[in-house]
């Protein structure tokens, strides 16, 4: 404990910007939505779970900037882990709606808003809510050919 600061806070450090507990919600549970999805296609491993824990990391700073911004952190990581599984490993999660043409990953919508979901954009069609892959008969759906169930 620091004697000239009875909060029992320690030198250096701050409050920080005023992200508060609604933000860290946010992060958590946009972190427990991407995991369920990805354990729901079985992918979850050790990588993959850290491309997750970089992008809830990259997304705090970014709600920090503009904690309005926190209802729209599901979406936006389901996106930045997306993208990273693209350029790693390949498409993620694969369309389980589609059974003709090439294998071809489900889209977030909207793109920045709240209540992000899955959706096949070929088939026009809504497969789950991001964090709700497992749940259905379309969220079992994600195996691909060769490789890993769902990185196609």
């Amino acid at each position: 404990m620091n004697p000239a600061d009875p909060s029992g806070a320690s030198p250096g450090a701050s409050s920080g910007p005023p992200s508060g507990p609604g933000a860290e919600q946010a992060l958590h549970a946009a972190r427990a939505l991407i995991l369920a999805d990805l354990a729901a296609r079985d992918v979850a491993d050790a990588e993959v779970v850290s491309l997750v824990e970089e992008s809830v990391a990259h997304r705090r700073w970014w709600v920090e900037q503009w904690p309005e911004g926190a209802a729209y952190v599901t979406g936006l990581v389901a996106q930045d882990v997306q993208d990273a599984l693209l350029e790693r490993h390949g498409r993620w999660p694969l369309c389980p709606v589609c059974d003709s043409g090439d294998p071809h990953a489900l889209g977030v919508e909207p793109e920045l808003g709240t209540d992000p979901r899955w959706v096949c954009e070929q088939a026009g069609v809504v497969v789950a809510r991001v964090g709700s892959l497992g749940s259905g008969a379309a969220g079992n759906a994600g195996g691909g050919e060769g490789g890993s169930p769902g990185v196609g």
